[in-house]
């Protein structure tokens, strides 16, 4: 993918509103790397990526970014806690496996692509096989003349004819199908768990396998031989080769919650869930080798977002190590009443047009007007500042609120017109916010 940076900006509004710090940053990133793909291989391999810390409160988008940004460049992602790591030694996962994790997505995807390139070749031999299962041959069979070759031959065309213009599909064949056995559960310690991997995967190549006839019909059977024939076509060496690659040079981290393993020191006890965490962050971020079971993945040129709030704590108080492999450092702001407005309506599946897609399946208009869109932003506004502040995640709580009752009552309303204005919008939501406590607890 090479958009410009100005294109990837273009993108990425179209599904979130404002932070233009934030996305003009992780575009000339991803740009970044582009260039870095023109270089001459020698100077290549010494230009390393400038990861990323965005700063900012809940529901602002930092996620979201991130992962609009994986999608438009179809670059392998993955989105972790920094709380769920714990030191290596002791209970909990080890930052590592968040390296096998991005190269499982990448597999993924890989997979999908090859998926398509083989489908065309797959549909034709899933064809023969249905017909061979249509017009199934048993037993010894004598030398056949030509008059019976081409006899058969007319029938088979005629049958694929049938086949292909969808008249045989509840006709019931025998197609025998590989009983999936129970895996056999690897336990070890926690932190190993590509040894657990390992050790799956010999068990399962001892386990026998059993093949059990079934009765199928034809569409039912054409779903079963395309899943085979897919497989069958896919190459898994060239697969795990350009999954490694992939994650190598366009694999994308999101490390949220970094500043909850930043802060003061434990007074007692080792800190294995902050410092230690941070320690062992240190090597992955700036480059190591990771064994994974697809091969060995080098992370020197992996892009690193890193997200927190840093209510009580601040960037300095990260490891200086660590501190140094993050050089970019962005602000997210506090979403403005204009910029709920703008999240309301701007975004391709603004929240208002995912409530009127969804009730449209039972039949109902529903009409999210000027004035009601207006006062969905005053509340949430006024309730994010009044109350904690969870960004655009408040308009999910009051719209929901909004249209509990047409929800429930949409598969037997007799009005299928909705307007929702503000009045209606108050009317709903008026009673909770006079009760500060009660706002509190619902929104």
């Amino acid at each position: 993918m090479d958009m410009t940076p100005r294109e990837t900006v273009a993108e990425l509004d179209k599904y979130i509103v404002g932070q233009d710090a934030a996305k003009r940053a992780v575009a000339v990133a991803i740009r970044n790397r582009w260039r870095r793909q023109q270089l001459p291989a020698e100077l290549r391999k010494d230009v390393t990526p400038k990861n990323i810390i965005m700063i900012g409160p809940t529901g602002v988008g930092k996620t979201e970014i991130a992962r609009r940004l994986a999608r438009i460049v179809g670059a392998p992602f993955i989105k972790v806690e920094a709380t769920k790591y714990t030191e290596v030694g002791y209970v909990g996962r080890d930052v590592e496996s968040m390296i096998r994790d991005l190269t499982e997505a990448a597999v993924g995807l890989v997979k999908a692509r090859q998926r398509t390139e083989v489908e065309e070749k797959a549909r034709d031999r899933v064809t023969e096989r249905l017909l061979d299962l249509l017009l199934p041959t048993k037993g010894y069979m004598p030398p056949e003349d030509s008059e019976d070759t081409e006899r058969k031959q007319r029938t088979r065309e005629k049958f694929r004819g049938m086949l292909v213009a969808g008249e045989l599909e509840e006709k019931t064949v025998e197609l025998t199908v590989d009983q999936k056995h129970v895996p056999v559960q690897v336990f070890s310690n926690m932190g190993m768990e590509n040894m657990d991997v390992d050790l799956q995967s010999m068990f399962d190549k001892f386990m026998p396998k059993t093949a059990t006839p079934r009765q199928l019909t034809v569409a039912e059977a054409r779903k079963v031989l395309m899943e085979q024939e897919t497989e069958a076509l896919i190459d898994r060496a060239a697969v795990n080769e350009q999954a490694v690659d992939l994650v190598e040079n366009h694999g994308i981290i999101f490390l949220d919650e970094l500043d909850k393993v930043c802060g003061p020191s434990s007074s007692s006890g080792p800190d294995i869930s902050r410092s230690g965490v941070q320690r062992d962050l240190l090597p992955v971020v700036e480059g190591t080798t990771v064994n994974t079971k697809y091969g060995a993945v080098r992370t020197d040129h992996i892009l690193f977002i890193a997200a927190g709030a840093f209510h009580v704590s601040k960037p300095s108080d990260l490891m200086p190590e660590l501190q140094g492999r993050f050089p970019i450092r962005v602000e997210l702001t506090d979403l403005t009443r204009e910029d709920f407005l703008r999240i309301l309506t701007e975004p391709k599946h603004a929240l208002t047009k995912q409530y009127a897609e969804l009730l449209a399946t039972e039949g109902l208009t529903v009409e999210f007007t000027a004035s009601g869109i207006d006062a969905l932003a005053d509340i949430a506004f006024e309730v994010n500042r009044t109350t904690q502040n969870i960004g655009a995640r408040r308009l999910h709580t009051i719209l929901e609120r909004v249209v509990e009752e047409i929800s429930f009552e949409g598969p037997d309303r007799h009005d299928k017109h909705v307007s929702i204005d503000s009045d209606y919008v108050r009317g709903k939501l008026d009673g909770i916010l006079k009760k500060e406590d009660l706002s509190r607890y619902i929104l």
